[in-house]
């Protein structure tokens, strides 16, 4: 008999704790009770078993300690260090008692849960033994509980938002009433129903189910991310969006338009607003007018407006190497994707997720919180403008498009040089060299670091890239765009070869399109006049009203060729045939010849 072996009889397991002389100390590994002594005698009938037998017959897993969470690792190895000392006093029952009694004390818990403690280790002889069990119960619904589950999924978490008591008297309706809408007993109370409720509800679940996953998304989602500057470390990530603005214009003559677009490029990691555009239409317009802007010196622009500027003032003339947008149409169509063909890479942003691009979003809010308090009573609208009785604000319109935007540049101007940026995540080298804490000072600091990347775009190249394109065909009458023919006289052997190409054209202009051949725009010229400066729009009416006007003779022309063979086949019905001599055609011709100048004197005779 060895210490620690395990002996079962019946429906007993003992574990072996110590040996003297005849007496063995053993623990009872089923009850778990406090170890006592047993003469050796005790052991007839026992049979020796390992600890896969415990285990088994106590129904008990053992997980191994490493595999424990780190609360339950921390709890099993302090309930250890409890019991530690009183191993050692285990054969000596006076000792033990004192010391269980002294340790209660000293831990201020009570000397039964150390017992517990103690017997547990001392039967499977493993620390994670002494692991706190988990808390979570197995019991599965009762029949009430899966009623009130169905209740809740099926009345209230749901889009119509009704109320915990509406969603209970609602189940009760359907759950607890007989055929004739009687309350049958015993059924669950309100205060049940909100225990229930409470006691499993889960807010993510709450907030889609309620309100939708788009306001989930946009107003209650964690926000977890480090913020822009973790994928944008350096210059050269555009955030481009489109907003309409809270002002009514008005046009030259004082008549009222609407509101502008004002559609903007934002740099990510400096926050500077590389350009901007202000139109009356959004989509593929604004945005190929905002890459323009981009690529403008700022200078220049200013000076357009009588506005006069320092070149580190707003010092952006680059195109960002990448442009981050949402899933606007205008940005994911092939028209906006052809800028790739510049070095600059496009990236769409997931649905619902805003805050990917805040640097634009936060552009917006702040450019009009700038001149709002200024152009009060000029057409700016108040947040009640959509209530019922509110002020028109449409009739307080008096900027036009220009002198708006003459403002617009003017907050511009501020928000990248004066505007202070409190919260940008400065690094020891921009603290060492002092970096003011404005968008155009950040962003001329960051153009020296590693991975900035900015595309230096020629304006004529951008906007030829960004023309819509589609597939022209060489043929002997020329080029033909749109059923349009162009030419070039350096492209005599495509017009005899024949063959498709891709060509680039304005639609406002269709004066002149562009060959797409590797890259390069080669021009081609309009042939037909009637065409030249009108829009690709115009011609395909002038064409279609053409077609509908042959198309509304085409009926009177077949009778026409109908009633001409008539008149042909009565003509030839009786007439002779000839006598078949050749050799008399010199004579027939002559004769028949002066025969005619007779008649044309005789004619002008009569004319007389």
């Amino acid at each position: 008999m060895q210490k620690n072996e395990l002996y079962f009889k019946d429906d007993s397991i003992v574990r072996v704790l110590a040996l003297k002389e005849d007496y063995v100390l053993i623990i009872d590994c089923v009850r778990r009770k406090m170890p006592h002594w047993e003469n050796i005698s005790f052991f007839v009938g026992w049979q020796q078993c390992a600890q896969e037998n415990l285990y088994r017959f106590t129904n008990i897993v053992i997980p191994e300690i490493d595999s424990l969470l780190p609360e339950s690792r921390k709890k099993a190895y302090e309930r250890y260090t409890m019991i530690a000392p009183i191993l050692q006093l285990l054969p000596n029952e006076q000792k033990r008692c004192e010391m269980i009694s002294a340790i209660a004390i000293n831990e201020n818990i009570s000397k039964q849960t150390l017992r517990k403690y103690l017997c547990l280790y001392l039967s499977f002889q493993n620390v994670a033994i002494l692991s706190p069990k988990d808390n979570k119960s197995d019991k599965s619904l009762t029949d009430d509980e899966k009623n009130m589950r169905w209740g809740l999924n099926k009345f209230y978490y749901t889009c119509h938002k009704n109320s915990l008591k509406t969603a209970y008297t609602m189940m009760l309706k359907a759950k607890y009433c007989d055929g004739n809408g009687e309350l049958a007993e015993g059924y669950p109370t309100f205060n049940q129903f909100r225990y229930f409720y409470r006691k499993r509800k889960n807010t993510q679940t709450y907030y889609i189910s309620r309100n939708g996953l788009t306001n989930y998304q946009r107003n209650n989602r964690p926000l977890l991310g480090d913020r822009i500057q973790e994928y944008a470390k350096a210059p050269g990530m555009g955030m481009l969006d489109s907003t309409v603005c809270d002002i009514y214009l008005i046009n030259e003559q004082g008549g009222i338009i609407g509101r502008p677009i004002l559609t903007a490029c934002i740099d990510a990691y400096s926050s500077l607003c590389c350009g901007y555009s202000l139109s009356w239409e959004g989509g593929m317009y604004s945005l190929r007018q905002l890459m323009i802007n981009v690529v403008t010196d700022k200078q220049d622009l200013c000076r357009k407006y009588g506005i006069t500027i320092q070149q580190q003032e707003w010092d952006s003339s680059l195109c960002p190497g990448v442009l981050v947008t949402d899933q606007g149409t205008e940005y994911k169509s092939a028209n906006f994707e052809q800028i790739a063909e510049l070095g600059v890479k496009v990236v769409n942003l997931p649905v619902y997720r805003p805050e990917l691009k805040g640097s634009v979003e936060k552009f917006f809010s702040v450019i009009q919180d700038l001149f709002r308090p200024y152009l009060k009573g000029k057409g700016l609208i108040e947040p009640d403008f959509q209530e019922r009785g509110a002020h028109d604000y449409r009739k307080d319109a008096c900027l036009t498009l220009e002198q708006f935007e003459k403002v617009l540049i003017r907050c511009i101007i501020y928000y990248n040089s004066q505007r202070i940026i409190e919260n940008f995540p400065y690094t020891d080298d921009m603290l060492k060299n002092k970096v003011s804490p404005y968008a155009n000072d950040i962003f001329t600091y960051g153009k020296n670091l590693e991975g900035t990347n900015l595309v230096k775009v020629n304006k004529r190249q951008l906007m030829l890239t960004l023309l819509p394109r589609t597939t022209g065909k060489f043929t002997r009458s020329g080029l033909i765009v749109n059923h349009v023919r162009y030419k070039n006289p350096n492209y005599a052997e495509k017009y005899l070869s024949g063959g498709n190409a891709t060509v680039a054209y304005n639609p406002d202009n269709s004066s002149f399109v562009w060959l797409v051949d590797k890259g390069n725009f080669i021009e081609f010229e309009l042939i037909e006049n009637r065409y030249r400066s009108k829009k690709f729009s115009e011609i395909e009416t002038m064409q279609t009203q053409k077609k509908e006007i042959i198309k509304s003779v085409q009926e009177n022309n077949t009778q026409a060729k109908i009633n001409l063979a008539s008149h042909i086949e009565a003509i030839v019905s009786n007439v002779g045939s000839s006598n078949g001599e050749l050799t008399a055609i010199p004579q027939n011709y002559e004769r028949e010849k002066i025969k005619a100048h007779m008649d044309i004197m005789k004619a002008g005779g009569e004319n007389e």
